[in-house]
């Protein structure tokens, strides 16, 4: 198998579709760090489950406020028009339709775009969390992931054999490999890994991949 992305560089992909003023909630984890590579010109507003809305980036090490944290246990700052509410305000927010965007992890995807992204097995945990709201109220929900488990199994499945987040709720998927639409039922490409073939790609797939208009490159700057 050709060489992946890592996993800055899928964030550094997911982040050039978010359009500037978004309202974003990144889920927590590795889709936090879809924060740190908005593109110029751009401004999202990110929005934590635990109440803040329009946070900045991290403190350098050692200035951390613990009283400003999101809903990932990690140090925020706040800027100019950043706003604290109840989480029972901020899940309100969620299921009123008043995010642009959720990005979340996942274990399994499914052609029909449902999402298992939790999982109570032996190094599970112990409830979904906001994720089964956000990924019903959030606009457009986008999952970041390795295109296989660690050892080879495809996330991108036919159906979703773990507990799931969400039924049909997931549009597009960022990973390791390659860009894909999820269309009317089907894993659409729309980007590859120069390098990987379609086969190839196909081989660690674990649902048909179907071509619709241009399949682009998937290039990212080395982050």
């Amino acid at each position: 198998m050709t060489a992946k992305l890592s996993n800055a560089q899928i964030a550094w992909r997911a982040a050039q579709d978010i359009h500037d003023g978004a309202y974003v909630n990144l889920g927590i984890g590795f889709p936090e760090m879809v924060a740190r590579f908005q593109p110029e010109g751009r401004q999202a507003i990110f929005h934590t489950e635990n109440g803040i809305l329009g946070f900045g980036e991290a403190p350098a090490p050692g200035a951390e406020d613990w009283d400003l944290i999101n809903a990932g246990k990690k140090a925020v700052t706040i800027k100019p028009g950043t706003a604290f509410f109840h989480h029972a305000d901020s899940f309100a927010m969620v299921r009123g339709g008043h995010l642009d965007v959720a990005i979340l992890g996942a274990y399994q995807v499914a052609q029909n775009g449902d999402l298992a992204n939790w999982s109570t097995g032996p190094k599970g945990v112990p409830a979904v969390g906001g994720a089964m709201d956000l990924v019903h109220g959030a606009k457009r929900v986008a999952v970041i992931t390795d295109h296989v488990t660690k050892d080879g199994k495809p996330k991108l499945v036919e159906a979703c054999t773990l507990p799931l987040t969400g039924v049909a709720c997931v549009t597009r998927v960022y990973t390791s490999l390659a860009v894909v639409d999820i269309v009317d039922g089907r894993f659409v490409l729309r980007e590859k890994l120069p390098a990987l073939s379609l086969d190839e790609l196909q081989s660690v797939t674990g649902a048909p991949l179907h071509l619709d208009g241009d399949l682009a490159d998937l290039t990212c700057p080395e982050v």
